[in-house]
């Protein structure tokens, strides 16, 4: 039997005889609308991951990352009083190990290359894939190797 998605297994979290220890996936929400941020926590906390921190700034979101050092980030486009990317392309350049998914409402071609291209696992439309953020993030957390 395969382990949920939503818990994974930590390395060297287990020892001879004992049994593998399964801990939920951590999560980070970087969202500038704080209903946002609500909802999605609630959705994944449903799904037994864990948030971590959230923030609504570029650099409230690179401050806590970096010291929560999350499975997985959820990423807006927009921040309050900056961009995601820069979020994204900080965080990556530290600690390349931590994954990423996009969640936002800009979501034209030209974003999705970009953050795609800066490393994001994956980028979701809030407007038209809300309901494939909680899958997309445990997928994510694949990605993660801590």
């Amino acid at each position: 039997i395969r382990p949920s998605p939503m818990l994974q297994r930590r390395a060297g979290s287990h020892s001879a005889g004992m049994p593998e220890r399964h801990v939920p996936v951590k999560v980070f929400l970087a969202d500038d609308w704080a209903p946002i941020r609500t909802r999605v926590a609630a959705m994944l906390q449903a799904r037994a991951m864990t948030v971590v921190g959230q923030a609504e700034t570029p650099q409230g979101a690179i401050d806590g990352i970096l010291s929560t050092r999350p499975d997985v980030v959820v990423l807006d486009v927009q921040l309050a009083g900056g961009s995601g990317l820069e979020v994204l392309l900080t965080v990556r350049r530290a600690v390349p190990e931590i994954a990423f998914v996009v969640f936002s409402n800009n979501s034209g071609l030209a974003f999705r290359k970009r953050y795609l291209g800066g490393g994001a696992v994956r980028f979701l439309d809030k407007s038209i894939e809300f309901e494939q953020l909680a899958q997309s993030v445990a997928d994510a957390s694949q990605h993660a190797t801590h």
